[in-house]
């Protein structure tokens, strides 16, 4: 039988199990091979998804950066007719998570790759910021360096107006205050943002402003997981 490898998310705070559909244990029962972002944590979410599982009869990889021994391993998994599940830490493998690297050669070794519906914070924030849904971007972390920060927030807020779309970007969370900072020093008072944080958890917040609005009352977001949406448009 040729190889199936599935897509499996996990859920993004420990208290959002109730964001994960019941049928994804049931693919991840159907795999002999898990590639995991975090091992560690992997088997915790496993355990707690399904207490019965063994997670120990499953062979374990972990992903990194997909270097050429994971490749491998991946590829002789494919051979043998082995189903593959592929876990990020949190949310969707792929989407700005490891995963794509391995997913391009199960496509190559023309196996089946089935995508397993989950949480994603960019979607999810997307979905709640009120902005376009029609036209968007996601650009990952923006520069470090405060002169390439500023360029690359310009030219977003620039593209954004001109193309009538969302832009969305992330920040390591011990910087989210200087990232918020940099944007209500540099965007026009008009351009509207959204902040998304702890998406799923108890705590989750979710508000829409323009720059104008965000400066009469600054969030505190450091070492909080939180994704920014930039609309200039119309």
């Amino acid at each position: 039988m040729p190889s199936t490898v599935y897509l499996v998310p996990s859920f993004l705070t420990d208290e959002a199990k109730h964001s994960i559909p019941l049928y994804i244990m049931e693919s991840v029962r159907q795999c002999q091979v898990i590639f995991a972002e975090n091992e560690r944590t992997t088997r915790r979410f496993l355990k707690s998804m399904d207490a019965s599982v063994v997670i120990d009869n499953f062979e374990w990889h972990t992903i990194h950066k997909a270097e050429n021994e994971v490749v491998e391993a991946f590829t002789q998994a494919i051979r043998k007719g082995q189903n593959i599940a592929i876990i990020s830490e949190a949310g969707c493998p792929g989407i700005a998570d490891p995963g794509q690297q391995l997913v391009a050669v199960a496509h190559a070794l023309k196996c089946t790759v089935r995508p397993l519906v989950g949480p994603s914070s960019i979607v999810l924030a997307l979905m709640a910021s009120g902005m376009s849904g029609q036209q968007f971007e996601f650009v990952g972390y923006l520069p470090i360096d405060n002169t390439e920060r500023l360029k690359k927030i310009k030219e977003l807020e620039i593209h954004s107006q001109k193309n009538n779309s969302t832009k969305i970007f992330i920040e390591t969370p011990y910087r989210n205050n200087q990232l918020m900072a940099s944007l209500l020093q540099h965007c026009q008072t008009n351009t509207k943002l959204c902040v998304a944080s702890n998406i799923t958890g108890a705590d989750e917040q979710i508000h829409t402003k323009s720059v104008a609005d965000w400066k009469k009352s600054l969030p505190e977001l450091h070492k909080v997981p939180a994704i920014f949406l930039l609309y200039a448009g119309q």
